[in-house]
């Protein structure tokens, strides 16, 4: 069963950050999922929400800023005051963090709240800058965002996210050409997962940190997990 480390190892360094990136690229597991956001001068930023009140000493929305005033902020010390100074990361430093590398890459697309129009070329020219189009994956809650990158690039995997179960999800991969699909812990154990899972549809499950929960998915046979303790349950998961 594939590991994904959540945001980076986003539960020992700060999420969406070139140290937790850093500390990722450290371990054996098989890649890291991160969020990207468009600024106001179109740059492609490596960040979960749409504001950045909750991970820096900032306000405001992404998508109201520069990359040169979003760079004034500090993203690293709300989790702990060691990681001061950390600037929030664009992809093209994420990419080529990992281009040597053997990770995948899971970059989920954050389109689903606000609309970025160009922002699946964009992210599509930063994956071919590091000829990485065989080790990433792209995602998101915006299934259109996600048809659109599945249109352009057909060789890149894409996955939409699930936060719960629809009525028929063997159905539903057939509108949009995905290649797996992402879902939240609670709608594993329903029908229609477990009927996607026995006709061979790969399955990565979020956000897994829980050692028991991993065990039993490994058991159930998804194809990967999401978590923000990858280290961990590396360990548990390789016995």
């Amino acid at each position: 069963m594939h590991i994904f480390a959540h945001r980076g190892y986003s539960s020992k360094y700060p999420e969406n950050t070139l140290a937790a990136f850093k500390a990722a690229a450290k371990l054996k597991i098989t890649g890291v999922e991160l969020d990207v956001h468009l600024t106001k001068d179109r740059k492609i930023v490596v960040i979960h929400d749409e504001k950045i009140n909750r991970t820096s000493n900032g306000k405001g929305y992404v998508k109201d800023m520069t990359l040169e005033e979003l760079r004034k902020f500090d993203f690293g010390s709300w989790f702990h005051p060691k990681f001061q100074g950390e600037k929030i990361p664009i992809l093209a430093e994420v990419l080529d963090l990992f281009k040597d590398t053997h990770h995948k890459i899971n970059i989920e697309l954050k389109s689903d709240k606000f609309l970025y129009p160009g922002l699946e070329d964009l992210v599509l020219q930063e994956v071919d800058q590091f000829q990485l189009r065989d080790r990433v994956i792209i995602s998101s809650f915006d299934h259109e965002a996600v048809k659109r990158m599945a249109e352009l690039a057909p060789d890149i995997e894409t996955a939409p996210l699930f936060s719960y179960s629809i009525l028929n999800m063997k159905w539903y991969r057939t509108l949009f050409p995905a290649n797996a699909l992402h879902v939240a812990y609670r709608a594993v154990r329903r029908r229609p997962v477990l009927e996607a899972l026995k006709v061979g549809i790969p399955i990565r499950v979020y956000t897994i940190n829980d050692k028991e929960q991993a065990k039993m998915l490994l058991h159930l046979g998804v194809a990967g997990i999401i978590t923000d303790c990858p280290e961990e349950l590396y360990e548990v998961l390789k016995k």
